[in-house]
């Protein structure tokens, strides 16, 4: 099965438009063909009238950069989704977070490259069945330790290829990047995530081997609707 993963990006309290990796220049959501508002309730509410969908990706991004932990937010779409399987990128980069996670939140817990300052942290955590690890790449230079990209028996049974450059541009997927790690994955599952215009990047991807994608913009701006996603269901 394809899974395909609306996107929100967390700012501040609201979803954000994302572009280009750029985060000191996102803004507030607007012009969404599905939503008025960038209130994450709403936003995810509006993603689920839009298609069945199973799992939601959410990037903190106060997190990421350093900032506190949007919880509060995080725990308000749990109560408010419960059907849903929230996969959760905030910043994670020591045991106390992770462990706090996990036992607060029923959710999958990613870990970035770029928050990690060695590969021993997602060493320990490889064997939990909800730990993610996201590769993120800017242009063609890996975020993080560079032995989490060259050693796949270091990599969990979820892996993410982030090409952050491609966020939001509507470039199209990094299928060189994407095959590389899909054949060094073995087993484990590959999800895209940048870049992603239409369905029939979603067709591309799907016969690369890839287990899913994560997608925001094409969703927002309508060239993937319900149509293309039940293609996929």
């Amino acid at each position: 099965m394809f899974r395909i993963l609306p996107v929100v990006d967390l700012m501040g309290g609201l979803v954000v438009r994302a572009r280009a990796g750029e985060r000191e220049r996102y803004a507030p959501l607007s012009h969404s063909r599905l939503c008025r508002s960038p209130d994450p309730l709403e936003v995810v509410a509006a993603f689920q009238a839009l298609h069945p969908f199973s799992d939601i990706y959410v990037a903190d991004l106060d997190a990421i950069r350093g900032g506190a932990p949007q919880s509060a937010v995080v725990a308000a779409l749990e109560r408010a989704f419960p059907q849903l399987r929230f996969w959760i990128d905030a910043g994670f980069a020591d045991d106390r977070r992770i462990d706090a996670f996990l036992a607060s939140c029923r959710g999958l817990c990613v870990l970035g490259s770029e928050s990690q300052t060695h590969a021993t942290l997602v060493a320990r955590w490889r064997q939990e069945p909800r730990i993610v690890l996201s590769l993120d790449w800017r242009g063609d230079q890996p975020l993080g330790p560079a032995e989490l990209f060259q050693r796949p028996a270091l990599w969990p049974s979820r892996i993410i290829v982030m090409t952050l450059a491609r966020v939001g541009t509507g470039r199209g997927p990094d299928l060189g990047a994407l095959q590389a790690v899909r054949e060094a994955a073995g087993d484990a599952e590959v999800y895209a995530a940048g870049g992603v215009r239409d369905a029939a990047d979603l067709r591309a991807l799907a016969r690369l081997g890839c287990a899913g994608v994560l997608v925001a913009s094409a969703l927002h701006d309508g060239r993937i609707g319900s149509r293309e996603l039940a293609e996929f269901a």
